[in-house]
């Protein structure tokens, strides 16, 4: 697999955790659910931090990427989820933190 093409995956998928396990953390607090999606979480977020250790780049580099994809992903999990669909504002916003993305991880060094 091209490297661009994992990364990218690799980045999807610590989203997914991050997001998905601060979500069951925020259910459990925020809206006075069951304490065990609170473990639940925390076991995601664990699972999180180790994802990003399988990026090519150092761990500087990696993180502020990876922020831009968390700008991205966390407006992607609000239309999915909580049903709010990012407007052009949003939409904008989300390319330009891609662009970053792209800037930092794959330019020619």
């Amino acid at each position: 697999m091209p490297v661009i093409a994992k990364s990218t995956l690799l980045f999807l998928l610590a989203g997914l955790f991050e997001i998905g396990g601060g979500y069951l953390i925020w259910q459990w607090m925020r809206g006075g659910r069951h304490w065990g999606l609170a473990v639940a979480g925390a076991v995601v977020l664990m699972l999180y931090g180790v994802i990003p250790t399988w990026q090519p780049a150092h761990f500087g580099r990696v993180y502020a990427a990876y922020g831009g994809w968390f700008v991205v992903l966390s407006l992607l999990w609000g239309w999915g989820v909580d049903n709010i669909r990012p407007d052009r504002f949003d939409l904008i916003g989300g390319l330009i933190c891609l662009t970053g993305v792209a800037v930092i991880m794959y330019a020619p060094r």
